[in-house]
């Protein structure tokens, strides 16, 4: 048998020692009356992949903008789901930055999807978790007056439910009976419904590495805010506004949501500017560190007490001949 050298004995053991590690892949799921190409979302993926050095993809919902505020929710994530099932650059793992509704397509992502790779981080700006108490401004045109007419219809009716995004997650505290019964979205993702929880939505939540919620000071979009974090009106009035904290679904941890903050895993931000109007340096501060965190490969079952044996001995000091 072939004696190795002694160096390459001593790179056998650091390999040993010092597991390795490889950056993984983020996906950005754009929010309503957006897609992948347009200018916004294209350079904030482009920042992104620039400022972190990992690979990243923004990920179409469906067929662009009408998708977004004409598909349900649940076809959106089904949508998303087998997107990233196919992409062999997920395979090992990946983290998640959600834009607005994307956020809600994402959670759906993490809790729904049978099969999929492991999302790990979970990266959420201006995100509707909890709700909201109001349809998000369309503006103008030809696709904001069939959104129009759908909510005029009633919100939780069978059509608007069938042909309105934001539908599936409209809150309305004065009509919490409507909600749980008619909403299609929100209650199953949030595990509100008492006879339909789903203890497989909870673990798989509650399993994420970093759960990062970034609220946005002026943003006047979201219904209130503070839904960003996951805090909502209570049931039957619009006033106060709880921290979620103090929600049942975090004291009852319908989710996972106490369950993850208490290990340390929730980060709740709060950034200046306007709905996801997130600044370069905010972005390099609360998104870029958890895009760029390290997924490891290990190789040694006595891993730590390698670890305890090698306390204090600098990696450099390895290399010294012997």
């Amino acid at each position: 048998m072939m004696a190795l050298p002694s160096s390459s004995f001593i790179f056998i053991f650091i390999f040993i020692i010092f597991p390795t590690s490889h950056s993984i892949p983020f996906i950005l799921i754009h929010g309503i009356a957006d897609q992948c190409d347009h200018p916004g979302v294209k350079k904030l993926t482009e920042k992104l992949i620039s400022f972190s050095g990992v690979e990243g993809y923004c990920v179409e919902v469906g067929n662009g903008s009408w998708d977004s505020w004409l598909m349900p929710l649940l076809n959106q994530t089904k949508v998303v789901c087998e997107k990233v099932k196919q992409m062999k650059e997920l395979k090992d793992g990946y983290n998640i930055v959600g834009l607005s509704q994307g956020n809600l397509i994402g959670r759906g992502v993490v809790e729904f999807c049978e099969g999929g790779p492991p999302v790990k981080n979970f990266i959420s700006l201006s995100g509707p978790h909890a709700g909201t108490a109001s349809v998000p401004l369309c503006g103008s045109g030809i696709l904001c007056i069939i959104a129009d007419n759908i909510i005029k219809g009633g919100i939780y009716s069978d059509y608007a439910q069938e042909h309105l995004a934001p539908s599936g997650y409209l809150k309305l505290p004065n009509a919490m009976p409507a909600y749980l019964d008619k909403c299609r979205f929100l209650p199953l993702l949030n595990n509100e419904l008492p006879d339909k929880r789903n203890s497989t939505y909870k673990e798989r939540f509650s399993s994420l590495q970093n759960l990062v919620l970034i609220m946005f000071e002026e943003d006047t979009v979201l219904i209130p805010k503070e839904t960003s974090w996951f805090g909502y009106y209570p049931d039957g009035a619009f006033d106060p506004i709880l921290p979620p904290q103090q929600t049942k679904l975090y004291t009852e941890d319908w989710i996972g949501l106490k369950t993850l903050n208490e290990a340390g895993r929730v980060k709740f931000i709060r950034a200046s500017g306007g709905h996801i109007g997130i600044s370069d340096t905010d972005m390099k501060n609360y998104v870029v560190p958890y895009l760029k965190d390290q997924t490891s490969t290990e190789h040694s079952t006595s891993k730590t007490g390698s670890r305890r044996m090698m306390r204090g001995v600098k990696r450099r000091e390895l290399f010294i001949a012997t």
